[in-house]
């Protein structure tokens, strides 16, 4: 009896101590902005940049096309009665050639230029992932959350900042 009494009371001691250690392990978390953390880094700038330039002269075609729309168009309206049927039709042809024009300018270059975004945030977001884990090896973190999906978090587990100049070292920008 004694013997089951000291068994039982040995078994609930280390019980325990178990659930002691079990509970005051606490998982060491961060977090990371990840929209921030990508659109600051020096390679999407650069790349941000360098599709400007590669799309500006569509854009400028565009808005060359938008321009002549707003002539033809507003020469309809100040000829309004003014010219023959075969003028007036002659013109209404060349507005509608036009705006088939713009629009079709308008999605290609719409088309192309989120699908040149996608490649550039794909491109850039593989790698932070590749930076964060390393981030989170090193720090010996547990898991590391996406500020967009938290309601509230103390600034003091952000690595943000770090993700992004360890991003800038790992990948760093030649001019």
């Amino acid at each position: 009896m004694f013997r089951s009494r000291l068994i039982y009371a040995l078994a609930v001691c280390v019980a325990a101590l178990v659930s002691t250690s079990t509970a005051s392990a606490q998982a060491k978390i961060a977090v990371v902005n990840w929209q921030r953390a990508l659109t600051e880094t020096q390679e999407l700038k650069k790349l941000v940049v360098e599709a400007t330039a590669k799309f500006k002269p569509r854009q400028d075609a565009l808005e060359k096309a938008q321009r002549e729309l707003s002539d033809i168009q507003a020469q309809l309206q100040s000829a309004q009665g003014k010219l023959s049927a075969a003028g007036q039709a002659d013109l209404d042809a060349q507005g509608q050639r036009k705006q088939r024009e713009v629009e079709r300018l308008s999605q290609d270059l719409q088309d192309e230029g989120e699908q040149e975004r996608n490649t550039m945030i794909q491109k850039v977001g593989s790698r932070m992932t590749e930076v964060v884990k390393k981030l989170q090896d090193e720090k010996g973190l547990d898991v590391v959350f996406d500020t967009a999906s938290l309601i509230a978090y103390k600034t003091a587990v952000d690595i943000t900042n770090e993700a992004i100049a360890a991003y800038d070292k790992a990948y760093p920008v030649k001019p």
